[in-house]
Order: structure tokens, then sequence, then C-alpha cells
């Protein structure tokens, strides 16, 4: 299908790359499968090419109506933003690329999408918006080792922590920079939990509205490790489940240091972890950057938060940082005109380098990995950030790659909970059977 876009798309351009735009920018307007558009009256300048954002991130169409205002007010250049409606971005691109005035910049969310749109994508290998990145970790490049499209944005999940609690037990974060620094932290409070008055770990609740954090998050660790040494960049077809010692003992850590009794876990829900956390019941709670503002709003204090990497007892881990993704990477087409190509960069360069634009994308998007950003007033966000910054390495997001997903960490919250209520060895052979026979299982069942 690609395939035969390309070859239409080179047919239009060669009959009408020079072609004026002929949509009415004045006014957001309805565009292809519900979109919104927006853009500029004035007309582009002669020669200084034109800039059409097809945007990924419906969240962030006001800011970026916004800023194509602002910086066709300051340049001349036209700036048109569409914004695909929410799960329609793939079929949206595909029309539109399809058009004489396609997409100067584009998403592509994986490596799954680059080999969809690689012939699309302009090299960007040592490009102006690549020399302005803290990190190329969430960048994407083709088989060819070409960077075709930058990650401008990202979450993170780690372990969150109250450093207010932990200082009152005795302990700071500087302690905590392996998985044995963290254990002799987290065994040290909970043997002195009725003394302190609160616990080392909320729930690992395995209710299906905490699991995920566990047969997601947390499995990621051994996914992680496992890929980056075979240096796995798709699903592959089987695991070995090299690491899976290590998350065992990360789990084992999390249900013997709380306050939740492990073989109740089946029934601990995702609000009875919070809540711990929030009351001030526990000093740690594994979850991500998009639970800021929720902790912050029930109360606690963004100078008594941070968030640590989930360390596992990996040779070098000191040097981890958090575990971090995204699907959001700009790609600019490499099938328009230089000028136009031109003038996209320019634009993506002025969004995070312009003071007001990169404050406006950071309020809207939360981390940029690039230089001329501010820092995210989420601390967790200014925490990964920092780390990054320091060249401590991402983790990244294995977990994407999960065939069949909802069955098999289903299938795995089973075994998980059977092991938290005896964990014997027995049982863990059950947790490494879910992961590791499972996943082929799951694969199959999908691939065939």
């Amino acid at each position: 299908m690609k395939k035969l876009i390309a070859l239409l798309l080179a047919l239009v351009m060669v009959l009408g790359l020079a072609a004026c735009n002929t949509d009415n920018p004045d006014n957001t307007t309805a565009g292809t499968d519900g979109a919104t558009q927006g853009g500029s009256e004035d007309a582009t300048p002669e020669g200084s090419g034109r800039v059409y954002y097809l945007n990924f991130k419906p969240e962030a169409d006001a800011a970026l109506q916004e800023l194509a205002a602002l910086y066709t007010e300051k340049t001349g250049v036209s700036v048109k933003v569409v914004t695909a409606a929410s799960g329609t971005y793939a079929d949206t691109l595909t029309a539109e690329m399809a058009k004489t005035e396609a997409p100067t910049i584009f998403n592509i969310g994986n490596l799954s999408g680059l080999k969809d749109w690689n012939d699309y994508a302009l090299n960007l290998t040592d490009s102006a918006i690549a020399k302005e990145l803290t990190t190329d970790d969430f960048n994407l490049y083709n088989e060819d080792g070409e960077l075709k499209a930058i990650g401008y944005c990202y979450e993170s999940f780690g372990i969150i922590v109250n450093t207010e609690l932990l200082e009152k037990a005795g302990h700071s974060l500087e302690e905590i920079k392996d998985f044995a620094s963290l254990k002799a932290v987290a065994e040290d409070i909970h043997a002195r939990s009725a003394e302190l008055g609160f616990d080392a770990f909320s729930a690992s609740g395995l209710d299906s509205s905490s699991s995920w954090r566990f047969s997601g998050h947390l499995a990621n660790m051994p996914l992680y490790y496992e890929f980056r040494d075979k240096d796995i960049t798709e699903q592959p077809a089987t695991i070995e489940g090299t690491y899976l010692d290590n998350f065992r003992s990360v789990w084992d850590l999390y249900i013997t240091n709380s306050a939740t009794d492990p073989k109740t876990l089946s029934t601990s829900t995702a609000d009875e972890s919070k809540a711990q956390f929030t009351e001030g019941k526990a000093v740690f709670y594994q979850n991500g950057t998009w639970e800021y503002a929720g902790l912050v709003e029930a109360g606690l204090a963004p100078e008594n938060l941070a968030m640590i990497p989930i360390y596992c007892g990996v040779d070098g881990e000191e040097n981890a940082g958090l575990c971090s993704g995204t699907e959001n990477c700009w790609a600019i087409n490499s099938q328009v005109s230089a000028e136009d190509q031109q003038a996209s960069m320019d634009f993506l360069c002025w969004l995070v380098t312009d003071e007001t634009a990169a404050q406006k994308m950071v309020d809207t998007l939360g981390a940029l990995p690039f230089k001329g950003v501010p820092e995210s007033s989420n601390v967790f966000l200014a925490d990964g950030s920092k780390m990054l910054s320091e060249g401590k390495y991402t983790v990244s997001w294995a977990f994407n790659h999960t065939p069949n997903v909802d069955s098999w960490r289903a299938t795995v919250v089973t075994a998980l909970t059977a092991y938290s209520a005896d964990p014997t060895d027995a049982n863990w052979e059950q947790v490494v059977s879910a992961f590791v026979d499972g996943w082929a299982i799951e694969y199959n069942v999908v691939n065939g």
C-alpha cells in the first residue's frame, strides 16, 4: 500500500510540486477523518518554503496552533498544523501523503512504522534538530543506520520516593545507587516500620487495576536487559528469560517489605497502593511520571517527591536512568521540496530553542530531550532529564514488543499471584514458564 502511494506521490510531485497551497488557512476547520487544521492567512514568502505539520497528539493541538501563528508572525513562513482525530493518525497520514500539498512534518511511532514510512523520511543524521538533542535514546534509525525520526517527548516510570519519609527513617536518596543499596534501605525501614509509623513499599497489588505496573512495567526490566544483550529491536518469536532471577529479586523486595500481606495481593487495588503512599504509610511506590499531578493534588509537596530507577541487580545499573519511552517522533518528508524541508527543519529547531516556544512545548508535552528547553514543573520528568544530562542510559520500553499483550500479562499475573501467596522455587518456575513459554504461545497465536 505504501509503495503504491509512493509511486502516486512521485507522479503528483512531478506534475504539481510548484502548485500553491489552495487550502483555506484562515480558521481551524474539519480535515481528513475528523482532523483539525489551522494556519496563517499570510502567503508563504517566495523561496522560503512551507510547513505542514501533521500532529499526532490531539492534546497538543491548541498549543501547536498558537505556536504556528506566532512563528508565521515572526518569520512570515506559512505554517499549517493539522491534528488527526484520536485513533486515526495512520489513516490520516496515508491519505494526506497522497495529496499534492503533503505534510512536511509527520509522526512515526516505532520501528514498525518506520518500515512503512522509511522512503518518506528524510535522513536527519547530523541535522540541525539532531544537534539540539541531549540523547538519541528515543530516536528511530533504519537498517542502514540513518536517523529517520527524532523522539521529541517521552514519559517515564520508576520508583517514586517520598523523600521526607526517607529522611525521617535516617536515609537519603544519595544512598540508593543500585539494587543492593535499595534493598538495604527498604529492609531497614520495614524492620523498623512499627517504630517509624510507615513501611518501605506500598502494596504491589495484582488486582486488574494495578497489575499492569508489574506484568508490564516491572516485567520490562528483564525484557530490556535480555533484548539489549541480544540487540533485539523487533518482536522476537521466543525469549530466554535470562534476567528473570533479577525480576524475582525485585518482586521479593516489594512484597516482603510492605504492610500488605502478600497473600492478599490478588485483591489489592491501584487505589489502595496510591493511598498508602499519599497518606504517608509507605516510602516507595512504583509508578510513572503521569502520577505526579495526582500526588500533588492529594497533598504531597513537590519538594518531597522524587523518582529513581527500578534497580534489579544488573551489572552497571548504577548508570541506569528511568524506564522511558515514546511513540512521538518527528520525521521530515523527504519527498517535498528542499525549500519545504528547510522550512520544516527551521520550525522544529525554533520550537525547542526559542524561549517562548520551548516553554509552551514543555508545559504541553512534559519532558523534551533538547538542550534549550526549560525543565518541566513535573519533578519526576525533571529527575529523568537530569539523569539523561548526566549521561545515564535510558531503560527503553521493551514491553512494547509483547505478543498478544493482554493474554500474556494475564498469565504472568496468575503465576505471580500464586508465587506471592507461597513463594517457593516450584511456584517461581511457574512464573518463568508464564514469561518464556507464554511468550512463544502468544507469539504463535498472533503470527501462526
